[in-house]
């Protein structure tokens, strides 16, 4: 299939704050969130002071979810999309997503984030694709483990090679353009043959007029 991919990441690129502990929040509840946070604080302090990310954010989704209805969360996913798209959404990076799309490209979302909430955001922006963070459970509960890696950094080219293989992409070139802001986008941007930090204003304000040319 000859097409254009065009890659976006979620919290900080189409949003404007990150959406993973505002719904861990929602869902789990502030006692869950409290003993996350202080519960273990030793572990905790080491894990961030290490910059192990995958493993600190492993230890919030487990505390916070382990347990829960998966159909009560996924409930509570459908909600907190319908806030982010309504309330959270950075208007320039969507309106470069929407310029894509209109110019015919594949559009998906490449996202840390998790399932229950980033998958119905994917379906009002209308987007093709979205690849993100998976909770494992098991008749109908939330283990509380997430359900392979934590789609973040390398995690996220190899999400999106599988994804495009699968969807039969595979012409050299395919992926025309990737968005992202922080470190955990970086091997995304640097496999686009356009990659852009939209951290620079810069860089979306030229974005939007070159695009709309």
């Amino acid at each position: 299939m000859n097409v254009e991919v065009a890659a976006f990441d979620v919290d900080g690129t189409l949003t404007v704050r990150d959406c993973v502990f505002p719904f861990l929040l929602k869902v789990g509840g502030p006692a869950r969130m409290a003993r996350a946070l202080f519960g273990r604080p030793v572990r905790l302090v080491r894990m961030l002071a290490g910059r192990d990310r995958d493993a600190a954010k492993a230890h919030f989704v487990r505390t916070c979810l382990a347990g829960l209805d998966a159909e009560t969360v996924a409930e509570a996913g459908r909600s907190f999309a319908r806030t982010v798209a309504s309330g959270w959404m950075r208007a320039d990076v969507a309106a470069v997503l929407r310029l894509h799309q209109d110019a015919g490209r594949v559009v998906v979302l490449v996202s840390a984030s998790l399932a229950p909430y980033l998958e119905p955001l994917g379906d009002i922006l209308e987007v093709d694709a979205v690849l993100c963070t998976r909770l494992e459970e098991r008749d109908g509960v939330l283990t509380g483990e997430i359900d392979g890696a934590n789609c973040r950094g390398a995690a996220k080219v190899a999400r999106l090679e599988e994804w495009a293989r699968g969807a039969g992409i595979v012409h050299a070139g395919w992926l025309s353009h990737a968005y992202g802001d922080s470190s955990g986008d970086r091997e995304m941007l640097a496999l686009a043959a356009d990659g852009v930090d939209v951290s620079r204003d810069e860089a979306v304000a030229a974005l939007l007029s070159g695009l709309a040319a």
